[in-house]
């Protein structure tokens, strides 16, 4: 999803809205969030899925977070 979606995906507090992950994501990250989506899964574990803005690149992301 990385390279193919530049999408990058996280776990977040269950309580955690849309709009919060993406100004939380924004502001320590610095780039731009195009769309959150978000599923709550089994044991009550809550993932977002962040798509980047077309300039911004979720594998430069990725590498700052040593996932690749």
């Amino acid at each position: 999803m990385v390279e193919a979606q530049n999408t990058i995906t996280y776990v977040v507090d269950i309580g955690a809205g849309k709009a919060e992950i993406r100004k939380e994501f924004e502001e320590t990250f610095k780039v731009k969030v195009a769309r959150v989506n978000t599923a709550i899964e089994p044991y009550n574990v809550k993932r977002a899925y962040i798509r980047l803005d077309a300039a911004s690149s979720a594998s430069d992301i990725a590498k700052k977070l040593k996932l690749v």
